[in-house]
């Protein structure tokens, strides 16, 4: 008998590269729940939706009410609903943490009702971002680093506080509760169809907008970025092994690179000819992020596959060809601070 597998916040980036990963390599069941907050159901989800029959269910999960259209015999559930996003931090801090707050909430209520075997929950390493630059903790970062922002009060860091308030949730809800758990920590996901409001699709349109100079926001930054098809397979990985119940893991590469390696190698596949210039970031970003993701590795048998100057490849393809074909994003895009720049 098929598994049945739901995916709540399925239909964005992450939730469905997950779906269409299940749908072609599992005999599940697969149920997708999402609020569509971003328009209605897109060509890929409504062709994946038809192709393998999977049951969509539009409903807002900050209403309790909502969890009244799921079954409550799920064998598997991935708990990837939230809202992202560094302009939407800066911008409606009070509303990620009301609507982050009651999802994560709602979803361990209604969990209390069920049959539920295994939820995943998605969280970030933005978890553990002030630690890194407060205390020097080491980079590549193992999942036992102590979780700390540097400023309970900036708006930026709210994303931050409710992804640790869900691991923890989730881990003592399933305790209590007789369920079984698991965390992963995404590390700089990235690929096609990833949104508007991240750095890879905003250098694709700066430099399609013919910016020059081109500013190299955060330039000296470092971030180890993963491509999504290794994102999907090792949170994948993460649900079906019985061994991570309770555990918490990284999910993401070890290629540590700079932003000005990421942005030149953007400048390259434009053939940018210009001149580039060095500008700071936001506060509140931290200066190294890499992922130690030695026990993924070994408990679970994950290992990445596209290296970063692959994927960015592809990517950025899909993103040259998106804006070149008139299409209207379906949300706005990542917003640059306006910073004092040196010529470099």
């Amino acid at each position: 008998m098929a598994k049945k597998a739901l995916l709540l916040g399925g239909a964005g980036f992450i939730g469905l590269n997950i779906a269409k990963y299940l749908a072609e390599n599992r005999d599940y069941t697969i149920t997708l729940a999402d609020n569509f907050s971003r328009g209605q159901m897109d060509e890929p989800l409504v062709a994946l939706k038809n192709k393998y029959n999977i049951n969509v269910i539009a409903g807002d999960f900050t209403d309790p009410k909502a969890f009244e259209q799921l079954e409550n015999d799920y064998d598997y559930c991935y708990m990837l609903a939230s809202v992202v996003g560094v302009n939407n931090t800066l911008e409606i801090p009070h509303e990620i943490i009301r609507i982050n707050t009651a999802l994560i909430y709602n979803t361990l209520e209604w969990l209390r009702r069920t049959q539920i075997k295994k939820v995943l929950f998605t969280s970030t390493s933005e978890c553990y971002a002030g630690t890194i630059d407060a205390f020097g903790y080491q980079v590549p970062t193992p999942e036992e680093i102590p979780l700390c922002i540097q400023d309970i009060g900036h708006p930026r860091f709210t994303y931050a506080v409710t992804k640790m308030l869900g691991e923890s949730g989730f881990l003592n809800y399933s305790r209590m509760l007789g369920f079984e758990a698991t965390i992963v920590r995404f590390h700089n996901v990235y690929g096609p169809r990833m949104g508007f409001k991240h750095v890879i699709p905003h250098l694709a349109q700066r430099f399609l907008s013919g910016e020059n100079p081109f500013q190299m926001y955060g330039h000296d930054q470092t971030r180890a970025f993963c491509y999504i098809d290794d994102a999907v397979e090792g949170t994948v990985l993460a649900m079906e092994n019985s061994r991570s119940n309770g555990e918490i893991y990284h999910i993401g590469t070890m290629e540590e690179i700079t932003i000005e390696d990421l942005i030149r190698q953007t400048g390259d596949f434009f053939d940018f000819q210009g001149e580039y210039l060095l500008a700071p970031t936001y506060p509140g970003s931290v200066a190294r992020r890499c992922p130690d993701i030695t026990k993924a590795r070994t408990q679970l048998g994950f290992e990445p596959k596209i290296e970063w100057s692959e994927g960015l490849l592809k990517t950025i393809t899909w993103y040259r060809d998106f804006f070149q074909s008139g299409q209207q994003s379906f949300e706005t895009g990542f917003e640059t601070p306006a910073h004092h720049v040196s010529k470099h």
